[in-house]
């Protein structure tokens, strides 16, 4: 078999696993997530090593990152190159756009992965999480969750609905079978709204778009997994080696996706190259070799000490920054963790805002934070009561958080927790303005002892039923402000007050 064939197999192979998983990581009528949905972050190297440091704690369940690692010491940067979900994204995009002449991005550009990869590494020394910029299966996960698979999940909705409404028979008798199987397949059972999906979708599409500039410019130019990796492997075991049939007819040169091979198309960027093989394949004299033999010093990235330290003080300084701003947002009434959620500094040391906790919720309560919590808890998951609530009877959210962000809780402990309080806009509730009757909130209320009552009061000679909340009982959930019936902004509101945390 070919070595492009083979890469493609793998490629491909590992990214339906990776969407299958995807998929799965949503409530199939059990209480237990039967598949480890977060396993491809676990395998991250880059956001173990960051969630470890800023958070001062080794994570156990960050354990397979090792292996990766292992196995990079020994073949280099093949995650890369034979199963990275976004670089298999990135080569598919490439391959649509075509072999039309690209510009180009200039050669000091791939310093900048290095450089960013120093910053995270400096803030996370200092307790200060960044790695959600920038890691590549974070930044996948969470477009997809956020804005990519909604959007896909409305248009689809919206166009079967729309062939449905035809009612021309030849029509329907095709649409609706594979409607039901998308429904049953891809598609939520709910359609899903999330803040900041234009800007999370953006993103994401502006990394596909940079393949116009070059192939694979994220990989060459931005990932930091990239280059921790790169410069893990730059001395690997089985790597490119050069026989003396080598003509030097750059033919190697020009096919490498990731300019790893060197002017004199001998010598390698081991840690650019991401043993992707094509060089291999396209080499008239079969001249390149993929082995373990002793080959000569592999060309060392072109790092400035300065570019370096420059990095790592950035990195730094940002904490007084981010920190100082964050510090006045963790009063922020609108910040409502998740249940289970670890102390607020904890939290946001460990919370690498993969989007794995608001894919799993049930109501569409976990919502990306915009300014809930400061700069620093941008993306990070905090209950929106507005657009949905936490499900009394569901503590998914915990099964998924690859890094303990959110401690996960049985369910019996789940429903006790208190994520914040409920309190009645008495000029807004209509009860107690003596617009109409209405007891919605009480009757949604899932605590067995209803934390929401009902209080008989007369008030120009009618009889109203005005509900109160008792903070005894109240966990917080946010049902009774999702089912609020008025429009623009609830009558009862839930915020951070009385919030309790996991313990660490």
């Amino acid at each position: 078999m070919k070595p492009k064939l083979l890469r493609r197999l793998s490629q491909a192979g590992v990214f339906a696993v990776f969407f299958f998983l995807f998929l799965n990581t949503e409530y199939k009528d059990n209480d237990i997530l039967p598949y480890a949905v977060n396993i491809f972050l676990r395998l991250d190297p880059l956001m173990a090593g960051a969630a470890t440091l800023a958070s001062r704690t080794l994570i156990p369940m960050l354990w397979p990152s090792l292996i990766v690692l292992g196995l990079t010491v020994l073949f280099g940067r093949f995650f890369c190159g034979w199963l990275c979900p976004l670089g298999s994204i990135l080569d598919l995009t490439s391959f649509a756009i075509g072999k039309k002449r690209r510009p180009g991005a200039p050669k000091r550009w791939r310093n900048v992965k290095f450089g960013v990869l120093a910053v995270l590494a400096g803030s996370a020394l200092f307790t200060l999480q960044l790695v959600f910029l920038f890691d590549p299966l974070c930044l996948l996960i969470r477009s997809f969750t956020v804005s990519i698979f909604p959007a896909a999940n409305y248009a689809l909705n919206g166009t079967f609905s729309s062939l449905y409404e035809t009612r021309i028979g030849a029509v329907t008798a095709v649409s609706e079978p594979v409607y039901s199987f998308l429904k049953n397949h891809f598609l939520t059972f709910g359609q899903q709204y999330f803040q900041l999906a234009a800007l999370t979708g953006f993103i994401f599409i502006g990394i596909l778009g940079l393949e116009l500039v070059e192939r694979r410019f994220w990989c060459r130019n931005l990932c930091p997994l990239g280059a921790l990796l790169g410069l893990c492997g730059k001395h690997a075991l089985v790597k490119r080696r050069v026989s003396t049939a080598c003509t030097s007819c750059s033919a190697c040169a020009k096919k490498c996706p990731m300019g790893a091979v060197d002017e004199d198309f001998t010598g390698t960027k081991y840690a650019e190259c991401v043993a992707c093989l094509e060089c291999k394949e396209t080499c008239p004299e079969k001249a390149i070799t993929f082995t373990g033999a002793v080959s000569p010093k592999p060309s060392a990235p072109d790092i400035q000490r300065r570019t370096v330290l420059t990095s790592l003080a950035l990195g730094a300084l940002s904490l007084t920054f981010l920190r100082t701003e964050a510090k006045a947002r963790y009063g922020d009434p609108r910040r409502i963790r998740p249940p289970g959620a670890l102390p607020e500094e904890e939290f946001l040391a460990r919370c690498t805002r993969c989007g794995e906790c608001m894919r799993v919720c049930i109501a569409n309560g976990l919502q990306p934070a915009i300014s809930e919590a400061g700069i620093q808890g941008v993306w990070s998951p905090v209950l929106v009561a507005k657009i949905g609530y936490c499900e009394y009877n569901c503590s998914l959210c915990g099964q998924v958080c690859p890094t303990g962000a959110i401690k996960r809780l049985p369910l019996a402990e789940k429903t006790k927790v208190r994520i914040g309080l409920a309190e009645v806009n008495r000029t807004r509730c209509l009860p107690w303005i003596g617009a109409s009757e209405c007891i919605v909130c009480e009757e949604h209320c899932p605590t067995p002892e209803k934390a929401i009552k009902l209080r008989t009061e007369e008030l120009e000679g009618k009889s109203f039923k005005k509900p109160y909340v008792d903070e005894n009982l109240c966990i917080g959930c946010g049902i009774c402000e999702t089912k609020c019936p008025l429009v623009d902004k609830a009558a009862i509101n839930v915020t951070s007050r009385g919030e309790s945390r996991a313990a660490t």
